[in-house]
């Protein structure tokens, strides 16, 4: 599994509303000037974010975005599962119940069932609030 750039850039979108929520909306323009990420790309990421209800959308000249709830109450997981669909490592187990013909004879099913829940118990425990709080201590941390 590989998060592509729409899954990374969701969190980053996300991120940046959590830190700079000063109670009024932020516009798609300042967020792209501080992430380096292109204004049109994030209007992308943005929308399937709002029809989804994470975040919310004011319009009009002092229109932008805000998050729809505390940081706290998104995970990593719920975001980038919006963003990319399936973070499982292998497509066999994508479906619940797994209707692979192999599973009762495939040895590394195990393994990616393993590697499956690895992966959903960090995303799944790590919230928007956790990443708030490490992107603060690194920019608490300078060098003179």
């Amino acid at each position: 599994m590989k998060i592509s750039t729409k899954g990374r850039y969701a969190l980053r979108l996300m991120l940046d509303l959590a830190l700079h929520d000063t109670g009024e909306p932020i516009r798609i323009k300042e967020i792209s000037i501080r992430q380096d990420i292109s204004d049109k790309y994030l209007e992308q990421i943005v929308s399937v974010l709002n029809k989804a209800g994470m975040v919310k959308s004011i319009r009009g000249p002092q229109g932008g975005y805000r998050l729809a709830k505390a940081p706290e109450q998104y995970t990593v997981g719920a975001i980038l599962r919006l963003t990319e669909g399936s973070l499982a490592p292998v497509s066999c187990l994508e479906n619940e119940p797994n209707e692979c013909p192999r599973q009762e004879q495939c040895a590394t099913l195990l393994l990616w069932q393993k590697l499956n829940d690895a992966i959903s118990d960090v995303v799944d425990r790590i919230t928007l609030a956790d990443l708030v709080e490490w992107q603060q201590e690194r920019a608490d941390f300078y060098v003179i």
